[in-house]
């Protein structure tokens, strides 16, 4: 059976009931909006995807209009990753329509076995897709993507959209203002009280223009929350859109209804001011929510830098500085900030924050390397071919594979009470109608209408993320970046700490390494200092220190094995620098908790590592015991035991030797006891433990440390304001709750000044939107109070 395209008028789909003026399908005799809402019609009677699209007509006619990107210049910069068997790219598709464009699109590979797999961005319309070059290219995805309904757009004018948009909100408050304005004109002899001395003629002549104007209020203006309304009473849900279109119908039934039997004017002027404050409404609050951009701010402040090459040596330099054609170091486990071709060595890229595959991509020299990537072996040289991009790489610490999908728990006590707002709301209104129409008929349906207009849950459920959101930019401005602004809610209700030991309550850049054993050959000392200039970890840094002047020398293989330490292969010899545990010497000379050096087989010496535990440490555990309990974790021995026993006190319980799989199973075994975990780790050995806390944060002095696993990072530097910080978010839990009460306390007195029949349907709409402003600038501004009070602002 053939799906052909019907002429463009409003036609209702068969499968989602959205009206739709679009070229609509027209299959099995039903009307469809899109294809993907055809789908789906067709995946009910049992039909397999791959037949949906048997008949590929579109497909054909579109055979060379996408040939232009078979051009490897014009691919190579639409596409985000590349590899001989994965390629990414983002593309914008402006046909997506429905929920059923969703299933459609994200089941492509059923369609296609070359494509990999598809994400779409219901709001942004945008697709990534995921695809095996081998079996497809870019002209035959965009092509397969045509071919059933969603031709993709290739523009990076990303602002069209978005002004369109906003050009439609425009012409329809223009259209409810011109309307408005010209009902009350008509509307002033009744104002004015000369309706008894106006001729019968001219009375209804003038109501009838009312009619007249009102319907494009009602049909055009106010279609949105129509077609909102209808889609939640499709999914069996009442949105706060329902009692809204509610209460614009019930006026303009009852105002049509008066002027056809002659039994009044109406209360098309009330009709018609309640759509244009509701559209003004509408616009302000997006005028006010874009000044408040927290989402933006956050991936402005967001702290991520790398190591340039400059000629004074390299120096850690903020990915927004970079430019093409500089060259940049990259460390084991660092992550790349911008598209760039390999100089020098062989590259192990781990690609899995890209294409969420696992195995790791070798690339040679002068080989692209993609942003995104994590290098997974010595230290790289590189040069820049593209600018570095905030957004995409927060886009990774966002990706799915770290998300833990949970709720703040204000967002939660908002779910529970909208699910029974709006019915109440319905419910009052229709006790308070029915009242009014044994007392003063006319007031009945300005009552009715009032209490669905005024009554509403916007501000409630604007009181948290706006809250938590500004939270994420004062902390952010204070060094300590949160991934999700509700993270600050989980923050504010920890009741237990756990602090890993080495470089978070330690600091890197101090304390001092010495050798002892036997002496090291220049090209053994070469070697150490190029085995840990590959390192990101602490305890390498600070052996690297002592032989940063060794000549460079080439590894022929190095791998860094987690909570272990290093391996490498140099002309023939093994070479490992690690724990006393992994090399088997733990108990050597009695004393443990140093950096072993082991040379084929034969052990060295070793290194050992003065701590110098970080300023105010001290002054931040006597402040956090009054309200948490205290955990100390290390992969070392217990030989600084008693020095952190006299910063943490004899009570705190501390455990040593702890292996990365360890600290995850004490946070686990915490959680598992009913408590609120918040760790602080380095991010390196730890990450594990760092995700399976409520509160996972990465201490770190150097920021090319990234760290997607957790769910913030702290420069170390700020590490004795925590408590503030923490202080700071129960605050913000407060002006939560005192916003909640406003939003209540808004809600009770409108709708009882309405039930009294003390309000308008305009001062209605008027309020609504007032109240979610309101609330808006209240937590903001207590926000912004509460911070200069502590002297984060």
């Amino acid at each position: 059976m053939i799906a052909e395209p019907i002429a463009k008028k409003q036609v209702e789909c068969f499968h989602c009931g959205e009206d739709c003026v679009e070229e609509l399908i027209r299959y099995d005799d039903k009307n469809f909006c899109c294809q993907g809402c055809k789908a789906v019609y067709e995946l009910f009677l049992d039909t397999d995807l791959q037949e949906v699209y048997a008949n590929r007509k579109v497909f054909r006619e579109n055979s060379h209009k996408y040939e232009y990107l078979n051009n490897p210049g014009i691919e190579s910069k639409l596409l985000d990753f590349q590899s001989e068997s994965h390629n990414k790219v983002k593309l914008f598709l402006p046909a997506v329509h429905c929920s059923s464009c969703i299933y459609v699109l994200e089941n492509l590979h059923r369609l296609e076995e070359g494509v990999i797999k598809v994400t779409l961005n219901f709001i942004k319309k945008e697709a990534d897709i995921h695809y095996d070059p081998r079996r497809l290219s870019l002209e035959k995805v965009a092509e397969l993507l045509a071919s059933i309904g969603y031709p993709p757009k290739f523009s990076t004018e990303s602002t069209e959209k978005k002004q369109s948009s906003t050009d439609h909100l425009s012409i329809k408050i223009g259209i409810a203002a011109f309307c408005f304005g010209n009902i009350m004109l008509l509307s002033f002899p009744e104002y004015l009280g000369f309706e008894d001395a106006l001729d019968e003629v001219f009375g209804r002549f003038f109501s009838w223009i009312n009619i007249l104007l009102a319907i494009p209020v009602v049909l055009y203006s106010g279609r949105d929350y129509f077609i909102s309304a209808w889609k939640g009473l499709a999914k069996k849900f009442i949105n706060i859109d329902v009692p809204i279109a509610l209460g614009i119908l019930v006026l303009f039934s009852r105002s049509s209804y008066e002027v056809l039997s002659h039994t009044g004017p109406g209360y098309f002027d009330s009709l018609a001011g309640l759509v244009f404050f509701l559209l003004i409404g509408k616009w302000f609050q997006s005028k006010t929510y874009q000044s408040l951009s927290f989402e933006r701010d956050y991936r402005s402040y967001f702290p991520l830098a790398v190591l340039k090459e400059t000629g004074n040596g390299p120096v850690s330099t903020p990915i927004q500085d970079l430019v093409p054609g500089d060259t940049i170091m990259i460390r084991n486990e660092e992550i790349i900030p911008a598209d760039a071709i390999l100089l020098n060595g062989e590259a192990k890229i781990d690609y899995s924050f890209v294409t969420g595959e696992a195995d790791a991509v070798t690339v040679l020299p002068n080989e692209v390397v993609y942003a995104g990537g994590r290098q997974m072996g010595e230290r790289l040289t590189l040069k820049l071919t593209r600018k570095s991009s905030h957004s995409y790489l927060t886009g990774l610490w966002n990706n799915q594979v770290f998300k833990t999908e949970r709720q703040g728990y204000s967002e939660l006590l908002v779910n529970k009470i909208s699910k029974h707002f709006t019915l109440v709301v319905i419910s009052l209104a229709t006790i308070a109608a029915l009242y009014w129409l044994f007392y003063d008929k006319a007031e009945a349906w300005q009552v009715f209408t009032a209490v669905l207009i005024v009554a509403c849950p916007c501000a409630l459920a604007l009181s948290a993320p706006f809250t938590n959101g500004n939270s994420l930019r004062i902390l952010g401005r204070n060094k300590f970046y949160l991934k999700k602004a509700n993270i600050a809610e989980y923050l504010a209700a920890i009741d237990t700490l756990v602090f890993d030991k080495t470089g978070t309550i330690t600091e890197a850049g101090k304390g001092r390494a010495h050798y002892r054993g036997e002496a090291l050959e220049e090209w053994e000392k070469a070697v150490v200092a190029q085995m840990t200039s590959n390192s990101i970890h602490p305890l390498s840094k600070k052996i690297h220190s002592l032989y940063q002047q060794e000549k460079e020398v080439g590894l022929d293989r190095f791998t860094e094995k987690t909570g272990k330490g290093l391996h490498a292969n140099y002309e023939g010899h093994q070479v490992r620098l690690g724990s006393g545990r992994w090399l088997g010497v733990g108990s050597h000379d009695g004393v443990d908790g140093r950096v072993y050096l082991e040379i084929d087989g034969n052990l060295k010496g070793c290194f050992e590592i003065s701590s110098h535990y970080r300023e105010g440490l001290r002054d931040l555990v006597a402040k956090l015991k009054k309200n948490v309990d205290l955990f100390v974790l290390s992969g070392d021995n217990d030989k600084e035991r008693e020095d952190l026993k006299k910063i943490f006190g004899p009570q705190v319980e501390m455990r040593f030797e702890q292996s990365p799989e360890d600290k995850l199973k004490f946070i686990e075994k915490l959680r598992n006891e009913g408590r609120k975990v918040m760790m602080l780790g380095d991010g390196l050995n730890d990450a594990g433990a760092l995700k399976q806390s409520d509160v996972g944060i990465a201490v770190t002095d150097d920021i090319a440390a990234f760290s997607p696993a957790c769910d913030g990072i702290l420069l170390g530097d700020e590490l004795d304001r925590l408590y503030d910080f923490i202080q700071y978010t129960k605050k913000a839990k407060r002006i939560i709750i005192a916003s909640f009460m406003i939003s209540f306390a808004y809600n009770l007195v409108g709708v009882t000044l309405a039930v009294c029949a003390m309000l308008t349907p305009i001062a209605a709409a008027i309020l609504m939107p007032v109240s979610s402003i309101s609330v808006v600038i209240f937590t903001t501004l207590s926000g912004n109070l509460q911070a200069r009070r502590q002297k984060l602002l």
